[in-house]
């Protein structure tokens, strides 16, 4: 089958699939390339509240195609920071469904997620240095961030892959489910998300990626009571009813 990214929208959450099954859904230089300007649509689809990254089968990636490494043209390790980037700064919630290998590049899109849901049997690794390539800054600050400098240092150093017991302990997952229950969690809690409130997702990322902005609280007050989400959320509440929020990211 033909390396690609596929991708559906339905009831408020985008699915992006990576279907590579002849090398466990490894990212080819052209999907590498393709990822942004497809995440830069979604983003801006006002049908589209909250974004889900897997893989197809039993495998969510195992990383960047090595063959792909030697083929003259872009690098693909300056593709795969770009994609990586793209998906951190999508502004809406992000969750990564992850089966089997979540390798490399794999992993450096998982770690891009907001959120990462892991079938029990994952297998997680950073592995450039089996390969001799240094990992990018921003990519070695976000995996630190997530999971603390030790376990960043482990992952770099050695290239071993760990099990979805200690990726649970050390924050690089947020929950383990039993494999065939991943679909139906993920579908559960992407559900919460989109009756959640935009408006606070979306600020919410914004502060979390760029500590220091306490300059846009205001800012952001002001869009909920200009929308009307503000008096919708507490009337909701007195009212014991689900709230119907209005705000959505600006196209």
């Amino acid at each position: 089958m033909e390396p690609q990214l596929l991708h559906t929208v339905a009831d408020g959450v985008a699915t992006v699939v990576i279907r590579h099954p002849a090398k466990r859904n490894a990212m080819t230089t052209r999907m590498w390339r393709e990822l942004p300007p497809l995440l830069g649509r979604l983003a801006a689809d006002p049908a589209v509240r909250v974004l889900v990254l897997t893989g197809e089968g039993d495998t969510f990636c195992a990383g960047a195609d090595i063959s792909s490494l030697r083929e003259p043209g872009e690098d693909p390790r300056s593709l795969a920071v770009a994609a990586e980037e793209a998906l951190a700064a999508f502004p809406k919630p992000t969750l990564a469904a992850v089966r089997g290998f979540c390798v490399g590049g794999g992993c450096q899109l998982a770690v891009a997620c907001d959120l990462r849901f892991a079938a029990e049997g994952a297998r997680f690794g950073v592995t450039p240095a089996r390969l001799g390539i240094v990992y990018a800054a921003s990519s070695t600050r976000r995996l630190a961030s997530l999971v603390g400098p030790a376990t960043a240092k482990h992952l770099l150093f050695s290239a071993e892959l760990i099990g979805t017991e200690r990726a649970l302990r050390t924050g690089l997952v947020d929950e383990v489910l039993p494999a065939g229950d991943l679909a139906a969690r993920v579908a559960e809690y992407a559900r919460v998300l989109v009756s959640r409130s935009q408006l606070t997702q979306v600020a919410a990322k914004e502060f979390l990626s760029a500590p220091g902005q306490d300059d846009r609280t205001a800012y952001w007050t002001d869009q909920g009571l200009g929308a009307g989400d503000t008096a919708e959320g507490v009337a909701a509440f007195l009212e014991r009813r689900e709230p119907h929020f209005s705000w959505t990211v600006p196209a």
